[in-house]
């Protein structure tokens, strides 16, 4: 147990920080939320925790809510944006003043740990999985805000231990994403992107807190890089067999080839402009989905802290779904 430690999460609110906050609490930790006030705090009501509604960018706010911590989990991030300028303030400035405010109580803090993307080295061109070798080659402002998010916090690591976490898809309950492809499938529609077979890693949530975890509380992990996924390889004809059996009812696949993904795309982002809300997808978003290889290799994570996919996609799907159908998603 460690009930006397203090763990501060960014993005505790959202899907992936909601589950990490959750594992934090049954660990004995004391945990500590960065929110803004217009968050939607459904994941956290009744929980044991503090909340701080202080933003990124409020130094005074973000001083009161690392007095004393020991473990930083920054899980906050932008991967919708209208301009370039949105990633770039919402993954890399946000980052810098974290690292700055925590620089004042270095004395406490045991590990600073950064969750980031894929998106940074971008897919793997050659069917082999990328690893924390592979040079970056980001395709997405997302995934190059991302990357310069990464330099930013490794220019701390002679003053703070910072560890960065590479997520890859992830899905599980909560997330809203990923739950387009379950709601239309339980319509008995589906699609999959293009004519040639696309693989992939995804991991259920679950899995992805526990090795973030592991990372931060883990000696050989200072100053590391970490991609923290599923050990298997999925494709989507694969996937689609899984959620059809959990659901009981095939769905009619529809191949979209990869001109009408980026029509529209392209026609999604015009009519964004006049919403306040970036769309889901966009021209970056069909860059990335059109891709064929978005796999990576765990081994580092493996052997530096007993990393492992406990969850496997049957097991996850169908808890993901039994889920949504509690909540009367689909």
């Amino acid at each position: 147990m460690q009930s006397n430690q203090i763990a501060v999460v960014t993005g505790a609110n959202g899907f992936v920080g909601s589950h990490l906050v959750d594992l934090l609490i049954d660990k004995g930790f004391k945990v500590r939320c960065i929110t803004r006030k217009s968050s939607d705090l459904k994941w956290l009501d009744g929980k044991d925790i503090e909340i701080h509604h202080c933003g990124l960018f409020n130094k005074d706010g973000l001083r009161i809510a690392l007095k004393g911590a020991h473990y930083i989990f920054h899980v906050a991030g932008v991967v919708k944006s209208k301009t370039p300028e949105g990633y770039y303030q919402g993954n890399v400035e946000t980052t810098r003043n974290l690292l700055d405010i925590a620089l004042e109580n270095r004395d406490t803090i045991k590990r600073f740990l950064i969750v980031s993307s894929q998106t940074v080295t971008g897919p793997s061109l050659d069917g082999k999985p990328v690893n924390e070798e592979t040079e970056c080659k980001p395709i997405t402002t997302y995934g190059k805000s991302k990357l310069e998010e990464e330099k930013v916090a490794l220019s701390y690591s002679d003053k703070l231990p910072i560890t960065i976490c590479r997520a890859s898809a992830v899905y599980g309950e909560r997330d809203t994403e990923i739950f387009i492809y379950f709601n239309t499938f339980s319509k008995g529609l589906t699609t999959t992107i293009g004519f040639e077979k696309k693989i992939l890693n995804l991991i259920h949530v679950t899995d992805l807190v526990e090795g973030i975890y592991l990372a931060a509380v883990s000696e050989n992990s200072v100053g590391q890089i970490y991609f923290i996924s599923s050990e298997k390889f999925y494709t989507w004809s694969e996937i689609n067999n899984i959620t059809a059996k959990v659901l009981g009812k095939k769905a009619i696949v529809v191949k979209v080839p990869h001109f009408l993904v980026y029509t529209i795309a392209a026609i999604a982002q015009f009519f964004a402009m006049f919403s306040k809300k970036a769309a889901t997808l966009n021209i970056e978003k069909a860059k990335d989905i059109t891709q064929q290889y978005w796999i990576c290799d765990t081994s580092k994570a493996i052997r530096d802290f007993g990393y492992s996919q406990n969850i496997s996609a049957e097991e996850g799907i169908r808890r993901t779904i039994e889920w949504y159908k509690k909540m009367k998603w689909i």
